[in-house]
């Protein structure tokens, strides 16, 4: 009977020790000395954000991102996919410290995350079915299009129609992606979709849509793209400025603009703080 007892006592030491061993590997992984950062981003936006042949995120922001955390000995990142209106939620919940995917600025979000400095540039154009008389913004009245809540071009519209109600724009609310958005654009579905110039570019090249017409919108300013934080991710916010600020002097910021924006579309260096 002793030495059955032994052996038993002799195998559940072994699995102790197995089960120890097993846990030990997945926190090896994870630098627990480091600052962990959750990075959201859709990944369904090329070329900003998107998934390469073996599944992986990549795309000109999350790029810009791991040259940013590069051999940082505080910060540690995860870069997660998730749907658009979760980044925002996440960003409010904790959830994630980091938000990145072709954001432009608005008052609004303003008020709830903190915005990181620029990097890049990225003027709104107007994409339409090639003879569908849609010449200019004006022409848009009276027309059909979709838009994703929270979005700079759903406040756009909404502002159009409220100084148009005899002839407002019919917004058909979607969670959709902006490759579909721009097929059915390109099947006649809808008459136009506002986005931004850098993606639609990419987008239209690579899908094969050659139904499709860009036409460039006047604007005063040129819209930027930029990361976002939480409102208490200060610290990290100011270690990226910084990073982005040294990325943008030492020609990364270029070479990735070039490699996946295909062309140089950085901000004013004015506007690097």
């Amino acid at each position: 009977m002793k030495k059955i007892v032994t052996v038993s006592l002799l195998a559940t030491s072994a699995l102790v020790l197995a089960a120890c061993g097993s846990t030990s590997t997945e926190k090896s992984s994870t630098d627990s000395s480091k600052e962990q950062v959750v990075l959201a981003t859709v990944g369904t936006t090329r070329p900003f954000s998107y998934e390469n042949d073996k599944g992986e995120l990549t795309g000109y922001d999350v790029e810009v991102a791991k040259a940013v955390f590069a051999g940082s000995d505080k910060y540690e990142v995860t870069y997660q996919k998730t749907e658009w209106s979760s980044i925002f939620t996440g960003l409010d919940s904790d959830k994630f410290q980091m938000g990145a995917n072709n954001i432009s600025y608005t008052e609004e979000r303003a008020n709830k995350y903190l915005y990181s400095s620029p990097i890049a540039s990225n003027p709104s154009v107007l994409v339409v079915q090639k003879g569908s008389g849609i010449k200019s913004y004006d022409d848009i009245a009276g027309r059909s299009t979709q838009v994703v809540q929270g979005t700079t071009s759903a406040s756009q519209l909404e502002a159009f129609n409220a100084e148009n109600p005899d002839k407002p724009v019919a917004l058909n609310w979607t969670n959709e992606n902006i490759t579909t958005m721009l097929r059915n654009v390109n099947e006649g579905k809808f008459d136009f979709k506002i986005f931004d110039k850098i993606a639609v570019n990419s987008i239209i090249k690579s899908q094969g849509l050659d139904n499709l017409e860009v036409i460039e919108l006047p604007s005063e300013q040129q819209p930027y793209v930029y990361m976002i934080f939480g409102k208490e991710q200060t610290a990290l916010q100011e270690f990226v400025n910084k990073r982005i600020k040294e990325l943008y002097e030492d020609g990364t910021l270029e070479k990735l603009s070039q490699d996946y924006l295909e062309g140089s579309y950085l901000p004013a260096s004015a506007d690097i703080k």
